[in-house]
């Protein structure tokens, strides 16, 4: 089977997260990200995909034993957004309560814009210059 035959159509990172509604909240309220699917046994969110755009992640509350503590989760992890304009996510994001410092040019020509999740994922939503 080639490549071609069975193109691969997107990757959906999974974050752990400490507390599953405090983390829905930051990306939707926050960010503007939308809750597409939850999976919510006894009442309970247990799962979640949220979207914005084409970008898609999914949450899931962490279960130390098995996914480690928060540090070890999250160490090496960043996840890049690609943006049309990192200059008016940082104003969206401000107005929507975030403390952020603005958008800056990296050396390789992408503007970024950096901030941390509840969890202290690092997230990025970047331009081409």
């Amino acid at each position: 089977m080639s490549i071609e035959s069975n193109p691969v159509q997107g990757l959906v990172p999974l974050l752990f997260v400490d507390d599953i509604e405090d983390s829905i909240a930051f990306y939707t309220d926050r960010l503007g990200f939308v809750s597409s699917m939850k999976w919510e046994p006894e009442g309970k969110i247990m799962w979640c995909r949220l979207e914005r755009g084409s970008a898609a992640l999914m949450l899931q509350p962490a279960c130390p034993e098995e996914d480690g503590v928060r540090e070890e989760r999250i160490k090496g992890v960043g996840f890049f957004f690609f943006c049309d304009d990192a200059k008016l996510m940082y104003e969206e994001f401000s107005a929507n309560g975030l403390d952020l410092e603005p958008p800056r040019v990296a050396f390789y020509g992408m503007n970024q814009l950096f901030l941390k999740d509840p969890d202290g994922y690092e997230l990025c939503f970047q331009n081409q210059v």
